[in-house]
């Protein structure tokens, strides 16, 4: 009878042992995920920034290749209420159907 307890309380064990492994993996890869999606929106933002042209108002979308997946981003530049500031914002999604982006930036551009 104590061995069919201690072999219970064994297999109990190492389940949630598998758990918490297989959790762990769970939260890697999508710390990874966002971390590219990140990545790839500061790279966005950096390029808008680098040319230093005016960006004019609306919403631009493309993709970008980063550790061989497809990233797709989306570019939304709006008015401020001082007219010599633009507002970007960089959304980016690892899926083009997908309807929430995994990251958000935003920032904001200057004319000189």
């Amino acid at each position: 009878m104590e061995v069919i307890v201690a072999l219970a309380v064994i297999a109990f064990s190492l389940a949630a042992a598998a758990s918490a492994v297989s959790n762990s993996a769970g939260t890697a890869s999508s710390l990874q995920q966002r971390t590219y999606a990140h990545w790839v929106a500061m790279n966005k933002m950096t390029e808008l920034h680098a040319t230093k042209k005016w960006p004019s108002t609306g919403t631009s979308k493309g993709s970008t290749l980063m550790a061989r997946h497809e990233w797709f981003w989306s570019v939304k530049v709006s008015k401020t209420p001082n007219q010599k500031i633009r507002r970007v914002d960089v959304r980016v999604r690892s899926d083009e159907n997908d309807e929430s982006p995994l990251v958000t930036l935003t920032g904001f551009i200057g004319q000189s």
